[in-house]
């Protein structure tokens, strides 16, 4: 793969092997050559467990201290006009049941979140395969069934992001933009790892983290000593 001129000097700018401790890795990332846009500061943390059994699945919520820095776009499933009313008070971009569950049906996922009432769940469940390899199927182990949409829509909306281990071991999950000051992402990339680790399988023997890296959207990835997270 031809490199552009950029990533070549970014490259040039660190020792792409070593290990460097997270604020450090913080100031590293935002010294590279920027692009012209605002880009995100991602993680993607390699764990030691094996995704093929059920007892090894890693999956949370965290609410970033200091938000994600996007427009979450979140949808409310919801029959009841109550909850519809407060879904869309609080800044769902859409809420409504029979129109919403047609256009997804049809293939419209232009949203980053959706929150369902735990009595349409039924309904909803039949759109498992539009949502779920994108993951935007509600579950109420990440807070998105539930009969507090006003309260669901505000937490998404202010900066909560979920996490799930992928097929190969290892979750991504972006913790800010490159804008933002060093210490709004310390603080946020501290509070993902810090639920990282909480959601460790009371079942894996053996090495949980392994690696970790953080990176902006164009930039190389720089790796992290997980040390002061491993008990």
């Amino acid at each position: 793969m031809k490199l552009s001129n950029r990533h070549k000097e970014n490259l040039s700018n660190y020792k792409k092997e070593n290990y460097y401790d997270i604020k450090e890795a913080i100031s590293l990332i935002k010294s590279f050559t920027k692009t012209g846009f605002d880009e995100s500061v991602d993680m993607a943390i390699n764990l030691g467990v094996d995704p093929r059994h059920a007892d090894q699945q890693v999956r949370g919520t965290v609410s970033l201290p200091n938000g994600t820095g996007k427009n979450i776009r979140v949808i409310v499933l919801a029959k009841d006009d109550e909850k519809v009313l407060e879904a869309k008070d609080a800044g769902a971009e859409d809420a409504g049941f029979d129109d919403l569950f047609n256009k997804i049906k049809g293939g419209w996922v232009d949203f980053d979140a959706m929150i369902a009432t735990p009595d349409v769940m039924s309904e909803v469940g039949k759109l498992g395969q539009i949502l779920g390899p994108r993951g935007l199927m509600p579950n109420p182990k990440t807070g998105t069934v539930t009969t507090k949409v006003k309260e669901a829509v505000n937490e998404i909306k202010a900066g909560k992001v979920e996490f799930r281990v992928d097929k190969f071991g290892v979750i991504h999950v972006s913790v800010g933009k490159i804008s933002f000051e060093e210490n709004k992402l310390y603080e946020n990339i501290k509070a993902c790892m810090d639920a990282v680790v909480k959601a460790k399988p009371a079942s894996l023997k053996g090495t949980y983290l392994k690696k970790f890296v953080i990176s902006s959207t164009m930039g190389p990835g720089v790796k992290i000593d997980n040390s002061h997270f491993i008990n």
